[in-house]
Parts: C-alpha cells; structure tokens; sequence
C-alpha cells in the first residue's frame, strides 16, 4: 500500500479485530471494553467518554502502539489520537494525568518518527508535538512526564523527546520523507517547539537555521504562503535567542525578509516579517545591514497602505525610529561599505569626494583588503552597467590616494578586469574603466591630466 497518500479517513473504515488482540493478550479484557465503547461511536459521544475518562482511553491508546506492531492498526490507533486532538486540542494534556504518572507517553511516537511510513511519521510528529507543548509548566522548568525519579523502569525523558524530534524536523527539512508534506509539517511542528527555550538550543546545535532561510521566499499559492508564514514565524522566535540570531546574521535572511514585506500582501505574513525585524534591529551590526538594503525606504512604502493590524502598525513606527537611528550612526565609511558589500553602486557624493577618500583611506585595508576585494569580484559579476561604472571609478580613487595603491590593485589581479570593461558596450563604463588603467599604468598625477 502506497502510505504516502493515505488519508485518516481511509484508515477510520478499518475494522480492527480487537477481540484477536484481547485471545493473544496483547490487549487486556479492560482495554477491550474501552475500545467497544469508543470505537465506531459518534464524535459527541466520543468527546462525553473523554470528558468522563479521558486518562484512561490515553492508556489503552499508548499500550497498544507500545505492544502492536501491525501497522494497519498502529496507523488506526494515531488516525484515533490525531482525531481526539484535533477536535479539542486541550485534551493533549490528557497524556500528563497524574494517573499516567507510570506510562511513558512519549516513547511510542518517538520510536514511530522514524518508521518507513509517511502517514505514521506524520502523526507521530503531530501528536508528539502537541503533547509536548501541553505538559505542566513549573517555575524553574518544567514537570516531566515519566520522570525517572518517579519510577524504577527508564522513562522516556523530556531531553530525549526534544532532540529527537529536533533531529527529525531537521532530517525532513534536509531530505523529506514525502515530496509536498514533509517540510510543510516540519515548519509547522517547529512553529510551535520553537517556543521552548530548548528546542532552540538542539535546534541551533542542529544546524537547522540554514535550512529555514531557504523557504524566507514570496510565495504566491495558499499552501506556499502558509508555509511562509510558518518559517517567518519559526525565525520570529529564533530572533529571541541570541546564538541564533548570531547565525541569522551571516545568511541571507534579512534580505529575504525585507522581500517578503516588500511583496507579500497578506497581513499575517507581513506582521511576523517585520516583528522580527523590529526584534533583530538592535543586534550587532544588523541595524546597519538593514540600512544597507534599503529597508528604511520599504517602511515608509507599507506605513503608507491600508493595516488593520495594530501590532503590525506599532512595529512599523518602531522599525522606523530605529532605522533613522541606525542612519544617524552610521559614518560615510560604513555606509559605503554596506553599498559595496549589496552589490549595487550608484554615483552617491562619497564617491567622488576628495575628503571621504582622504579620511577613510586606510579603513580599505580592514579584513585583508575585505572591500576591496569584493568591488573587484564586482567587475567579474554584476551585470549592472552603473554598478560597474562605479566600482571601476572607485578602484581609480583607491590608486590615487593609497601610497601603495597600483601595488595593491594589481596583486589582487584587478588589471585584467578592469581592461575587458574598457570595450563594455555602455559608454560610463568605458570611461570609468579607461581612467582606472590609466592609473593603473601611467600614475596618478598623468591619468588625472589625460581626464581634464
């Protein structure tokens, strides 16, 4: 049977030989009664028999995916749990009864994360997530279900359900189990986890953050856009641990949030997208960043249309402030450096102001020449007859006011670049390129003549 496409209604037609499993006693005659009772009855009486006795449908259930191992009806048995959840939410915190207090709950869905059976994997993720983010909270952490200190037997901890999952979610993010449904459930349990203090931390230890920025992309469909609500909202709450955010800041998931509320027109994925800007604006240097890529002028574009939202509103005027904060900060250098490292060049005034070179000269040699070396990858990749034009005007500018200057461009092999964009098709690049060789071969003070 193809598990894949299987359907939770598909499985709820099955008839289940529980009085077979009673004869082999993998079910006990108390386990049989309850069964009768529930099984094949309607949903409202259903919810009266868990109203009455909820913990104790919560123990046959456990017991049989603990002992059966056929999976028609171990896949029964979650399409039953998924059902009961579904329903009432709440009633996952059914599983931490105290007179569960010697069952452990979470180690059959645990062991089923990783069977080779897409509808048992789905459940088992489902269910096990939603238990988890019911337990009883306490002051200082958290009561355990199954604690050992309660018991002689291995229970099933806390810390052991955590990184499991974490290492499944990471595992279908990697490589899905199921071609359409693998990562949407992996974003969606994590949207959820990802409020627990320590499944960030496996997370983060998990490498999972690279695999989350991939899917920050506009989406277009009702299943991509929810999709990428989730993953916005999986890096929303990453934004409030500070390893985390440390690894945000080497991807390329602020600009691809700035996409997303540039282009995205529903307000829930608008509203997440900014909050976690709004929460990673004081990191760092990552204010400056967004200074770089244009985020204040994207802001003032959505302050101008139509919210209801009033969080949403709230975080805008707050993005606001603190980006024209961020632009008081910055000095000529960081604001040139932030346009070199974008990619994007424009005849900004620093570019040709004597004082700006004179200044910030020496700042070219930060990190081995950092920026330096990325306007001459430039000359290789951009595309962009403007952003061409200008970094081979900028090379020209470090040669004529660094003493070193010649010496330094052609150890980094500039030379030859900059020559092939004297034959570039726009006539701003060819003149920018031709003043940049001639200083590169004939000195300053004589390229500077032949330009006047």
């Amino acid at each position: 049977m193809d598990h894949t496409e299987l359907t939770a209604e598909q499985v709820l037609k099955r008839d289940i030989p529980w009085e077979a499993y009673m004869t082999t006693k993998l079910i006990t005659g108390t386990c049989l009664q309850l069964l009768r009772r529930y099984d094949n009855r309607s949903e409202s009486y259903r919810a009266q028999l868990l109203d009455d006795d909820g913990p104790a449908y919560v123990r046959v259930f456990v017991s049989i995916l603990r002992d059966i191992v056929k999976e028609d009806t171990v896949e029964y048995v979650l399409a039953l749990i998924d059902e009961m959840l579904t329903a009432n939410p709440k009633r996952a915190r059914l599983f931490h009864d105290k007179s569960l207090a010697n069952e452990d709950t979470y180690e059959p869905f645990l062991r089923l994360l990783w069977k080779s059976n897409w509808f048992i994997q789905e459940k088992s993720c489902k269910i096990l997530s939603m238990i988890v983010s019911a337990r009883p909270k306490v002051q200082d952490g958290f009561v355990v279900n199954g604690d050992t200190s309660y018991s002689k037997n291995k229970f099933t901890t806390i810390g052991d359900v955590l990184k499991g999952l974490v290492d499944w979610l990471c595992g279908q993010l990697r490589k899905p189990s199921h071609p359409t449904r693998g990562v949407p459930t992996a974003v969606n349990s994590l949207a959820t986890l990802l409020r627990e203090p320590l499944v960030r931390s496996s997370f983060v230890q998990a490498d999972g953050v690279k695999l989350l920025v991939p899917l920050i992309s506009p989406a277009s469909t009702q299943q991509s856009i929810q999709l990428l609500y989730e993953a916005c909202l999986c890096i929303w709450l990453l934004s409030y641990y500070e390893p985390a955010i440390e690894y945000l800041a080497t991807t390329r998931a602020l600009p691809r949030l700035a996409e997303v509320v540039k282009s995205s027109t529903k307000e829930k994925v608008v509203r997440v997208a900014v909050l976690t800007l709004r929460n990673l604006l004081s990191k760092g240097t990552l204010g400056a960043q967004m200074v770089g890529f244009g985020l204040p002028q994207i802001v003032q574009s959505l302050k101008a249309q139509a919210w209801s939202d009033e969080d949403l509103l709230e975080a805008l005027d707050q993005l606001e402030e603190g980006l024209k904060d961020n632009i008081k900060k910055l000095s000529s250098f960081d604001k040139y450096k932030q346009e070199v490292l974008l990619g994007h060049l424009d005849w900004s005034p620093m570019h040709k102001d004597p004082v700006f070179w004179r200044e910030n000269i020496t700042h070219f040699e930060e990190n081995d020449f950092q920026i330096l070396r990325v306007l001459i990858t430039i000359l290789d990749t951009s595309v962009d007859p403007r952003t061409l034009s200008v970094a081979c005007y900028d090379l020209s500018q470090f040669i004529q006011y660094h003493p070193a200057g010649r010496g330094i461009v052609n150890d980094l092999r500039a030379k030859d670049k900059v020559m092939k964009l004297m034959n570039h098709e726009n006539a701003e690049v060819t003149k920018s390129a031709l003043l940049c060789v001639q200083r590169l071969f004939l000195g300053t003070k004589y390229a500077s003549f032949l330009q006047s």
